[in-house]
């Protein structure tokens, strides 16, 4: 499933090709994905124009506006959606579900297993915040407010294995799989400690460890798993850069230990038992 590097690659391709763009039209070939897409977007998108392509967790936000109305499309890739630029005359394929028509170009949204969401909240763009899939989500851990106090405050009330913990999008948004196990990598923290026995000092060593594997992961183009492309069609490469992720049975690239694979939680855990305590 595409995280929140994933996403925010996403954003940062297609926000300077929309941004400020008329929609012409909408074309709806799936009426329901994870949820019904809304058919009142094929009357309601035309003539509005793009002021803005924000994320909030892995939700990307295309704010649009137009005389008498403004609102925000709400759109996630769900396990294996990806939205990529095309001609207007390129036929769509078979997992092609959704068009968004612009002057030159099309935004089209793919979805082989149909597990993402396309939907559409009135108002203006703060507004996003209220819409349900949106006002549960957790603390974004690039933002200022991710600090090792409010780490530990939170984590100080949670009794169970730290990565689950930290791949909780109620508590912080976007820490996926392979970000959750590089994170506590970089840090040295074991994944079966429990949460509430990290302390303050090693809880600011963690909010520095996801900082910079998210930011790692944004900059090498996040990582390709399952149909996940960007808007270009090109792949991530975060993966070829991991420390212990998919790689059990290798030596740790710090001490030279054999990282070990676990699960919890239902997903695969990597750690390197010499040097994460």
């Amino acid at each position: 499933m595409p995280e929140l590097p994933e996403v925010e690659v996403c954003r940062l391709g297609i926000a300077p090709e929309l941004t400020g763009q008329p929609i012409r039209g909408v074309v709806i070939r799936a009426p329901k994905l994870r949820h019904e897409i809304p058919p009142g977007l094929r009357d309601w998108l035309p003539g509005c124009l793009i002021v803005d392509v924000r994320r909030r967790g892995k939700y990307l936000l295309i704010d649009c506006r137009r005389e008498g109305l403004a609102g925000t499309l709400i759109i996630h890739l769900g396990m294996s959606g990806n939205l990529r630029f095309v001609p207007p005359d390129l036929p769509p394929e078979k997992h092609d579900h959704f068009d968004l028509v612009l002057p030159t170009q099309i935004l089209r949204f793919a979805d082989p297993r149909r597990f993402g969401v396309i939907l559409w909240q009135p108002g203006p763009p703060a507004a996003a915040a209220t819409h349900p899939l949106i006002a549960v989500l957790g603390l974004e851990p690039l933002a200022d407010d991710f600090t090792a106090d409010w780490l530990h405050a939170a984590l100080s009330r949670r009794n169970a294995p730290v990565k689950p913990v930290l791949m909780d999008g109620h508590l912080v948004v976007g820490v996926g799989n392979i970000y959750a196990s590089e994170s506590l990598f970089r840090a040295g923290i074991s994944p079966l400690r429990a949460a509430s026995r990290i302390s303050r000092l090693r809880c600011g060593v963690l909010v520095d460890a996801v900082r910079e594997t998210l930011s790692a992961a944004i900059a090498a183009g996040g990582s390709s798993i399952r149909d996940y492309v960007h808007s270009d069609g090109g792949a991530g490469c975060f993966q070829i850069q991991a420390g212990v992720y998919d790689r059990a049975g290798q030596p740790c690239l710090r001490c030279g230990g054999v990282v070990r694979q676990i699960r919890q939680a239902g997903r695969s855990t990597y750690y390197c038992p010499a040097c994460q305590h």
